[in-house]
């Protein structure tokens, strides 16, 4: 089970590389698609967010093995399509997340570790 993620965030498009967004978008589809074949990841999901006033714009939330995605998050081929995706949307970012069984076990350590300072 799939216990962590990568979430990949993007704001607007850099005005006039709109034709340029659409092909990165999906060269990095194409990418995470042949990741998840692979076996690497264990699914990806891309989401546009309706306009909200907030500078995120979409974002894909990769999911898989903490040690797989972290062979991902520093391997040359990713740190080529962030670049690429930095030159035609702005605020770029990847952050890791956790879920399942994970984020049960974090959630634990918090509330064991709050009690101390109550």
């Amino acid at each position: 089970m799939a216990d962590h993620a990568l979430f990949v965030g993007w704001g607007a498009v850099v005005t006039g590389r709109e034709q340029q967004a659409a092909t990165v978008f999906g060269e990095t589809m194409a990418y995470f698609g042949r990741l998840q074949q692979q076996g690497e990841i264990s699914g990806v999901d891309p989401f546009f967010l309706e306009p909200h006033g907030g500078e995120l714009g979409g974002f894909f939330l990769l999911r898989g093995d903490l040690d797989a995605l972290a062979r991902i998050r520093t391997s040359q081929e990713f740190g080529r399509v962030i670049l690429r995706a930095s030159m035609v949307v702005h605020n770029i970012g990847v952050v890791a997340a956790t879920t399942g069984d994970e984020l049960a076990r974090q959630l634990g350590d918090y509330q064991q570790l709050s009690g101390e300072f109550a």
